[in-house]
């Protein structure tokens, strides 16, 4: 007979041996993407607002030509319903089909909006993963690039779409990351111009210290509505990064609260705010600030973390790849990727 010892002592192996194969199930292969190279095609899709003259896919043709690529138009990028650039079913086989087709070598979202997470249950991820390749954009983008990242392991980027401002900040890191494939140092620019000291683009150090983690995140607002699905990666160890554009301060606290409530502060390893474009307190008494937010959800977590990063809704914006290996230094405020994004 079996003693109640080793009875309980069995139990606990076996249930160990269940948790470590669920986590093993669990576990995403990371699949990096071929790197671009000059003559390679961009599919140019619209999976979220629509496009509102033609004149803005004649200057992303140009801005990809002057980086010595091509660009493949989606049969439904002109199409319009409403405030979506088509129908959801339209929308998802543009996407479907550029990562099909192998004239494509990476996939460029024209802008934002609304509307991608209505596409996420109409996209082929087996497809996905056998075809892997670049995908850009950020703002609404975050969430096909948080649910391709989460469905398959495919490293997704945070980065210009197309009708971004491709100035030679931004111009540079994206062809580091994506053409050149280096495990580039994001650092902001250290511009002082004709003052004493620096007044633009500065870092906050929240907490000091640094971080290694797998980079994850996006545009808060639309992360924090996929909370609960199965479209969102695991944080646990991450290195999370958030922007956001035109949210009032009380929309900011409520959805890190949300954030925290699900666990995601105490998952991450490090902390990366980029920037909340016109984002501010406004006039009138009774808002907190964004220090009071910091003060409040960040610094409590004693997990290295800095917020002014050059990501977000703004004209020189760093390319961030979603699932690759990096180290935060909060006191200095640069990631450094610790590999390359790329093939």
């Amino acid at each position: 007979m079996i003693s109640r010892r080793n009875f309980i002592a069995s139990t606990l192996a076996a249930s160990t041996i269940a948790q470590q194969t669920i986590a093993q199930q669990n576990a995403i292969k990371i699949i990096k993407p071929p790197r671009l190279k000059v003559g390679d095609t961009l599919g140019l899709v619209c999976p979220a607002g629509a496009v509102s003259s033609r004149q803005t896919i004649d200057v992303i043709r140009e801005s990809m030509a002057a980086l010595g690529l091509n660009v493949k138009i989606g049969k439904h990028a002109y199409d319009r319903y409403g405030y979506l650039a088509g129908k959801d079913q339209d929308r998802a086989a543009d996407l479907n089909a550029m990562f099909a087709d192998s004239s494509v070598q990476g996939i460029l979202c024209v802008h934002g909006g609304w509307g991608c997470a209505r596409l996420l249950p109409l996209l082929d991820y087996k497809t996905i993963a056998q075809n892997p390749k670049i995908i850009l954009g950020y703002s609404d983008i975050t969430a096909l690039l948080l649910a391709i990242h989460a469905q398959t392991g495919l490293v997704t980027f945070h980065s210009p779409e197309g009708a971004a401002t491709w100035n030679s900040f931004t111009v540079d890191c994206f062809r580091k990351i994506l053409m050149d494939g280096e495990a580039v140092l994001m650092e902001n620019p250290k511009e002082i111009g004709n003052n004493l000291t620096q007044i633009e683009d500065r870092i906050e150090t929240l907490y000091q210290g640094k971080a290694t983690g797998p980079l994850l995140g996006g545009n808060l607002t639309v992360l924090s509505h996929l909370m609960g699905t199965r479209f969102l990666p695991d944080w646990k160890g991450s290195l999370l990064f958030l922007e956001d554009v035109h949210e009032n301060i009380y929309s900011i606290d409520r959805m890190m609260t949300q954030l925290k409530l699900a666990g995601v502060f105490e998952d991450m390893n490090g902390f990366v705010f980029g920037k909340c474009t016109k984002c501010a307190p406004g006039e009138g008494y009774g808002s907190l600030t964004f220090d009071n937010l910091f003060d409040d959800h960040i610094k409590p977590t004693q997990k290295p973390a800095y917020a002014g990063a050059m990501i977000g809704h703004i004209s020189h914006k760093f390319t961030v790849p979603l699932g690759i290996m990096a180290e935060l230094d909060a006191s200095t405020g640069t990631i450094k990727l610790l590999e390359s994004a790329v093939l």
